[in-house]
């Protein structure tokens, strides 16, 4: 199961990194190629979505069907750490599917943006250019 976990890290970061790159002023020259290899990857990651669902199935799964372990009475020290150890785990990964679904929305929008201010910048161009 830690290979999904992996994979979806990998995804976020990769998502983050564009969006990055997209947004930082002063790379005029690389845009329009970032533009490209953005919108061409855009569909490949939309795959994040359904791969966060299911992955946030399975953790609610695990929340579902685990012991409970409320009271330190009722279970001995190392049940009680690796429950607790088990909610933070629950934790941290929940906010790896909000980032990572955060990211794809954020890569979708901005490369949006980035084409749609491309367009405008050429008919400016070509009105300049028939006046």
């Amino acid at each position: 199961m830690a290979l999904e976990w992996v994979v979806l890290g990998y995804a976020a970061g990769a998502e983050a990194v564009m969006v990055l790159l997209l947004t930082i002023p002063g790379l005029h020259g690389l845009r329009k190629g970032l533009v490209a290899v953005t919108r061409n990857l855009l569909k490949p990651f939309l795959s994040v979505v359904p791969f966060c669902l299911f992955l946030l199935m399975d953790i609610y799964w695990k929340y579902e069907t685990r012991p409970s372990c409320e009271s330190s009475e009722s279970c001995s020290p190392t049940e009680y750490l690796r429950h607790q150890k088990s909610i933070m785990k629950s934790q941290r990964n929940a906010l790896l599917i909000a980032s990572a679904l955060l990211f794809y929305w954020l890569l979708f929008s901005v490369t949006r943006l980035v084409v749609k201010v491309e367009e405008l910048n050429a008919r400016v161009e070509k009105l300049k250019n028939q006046e």
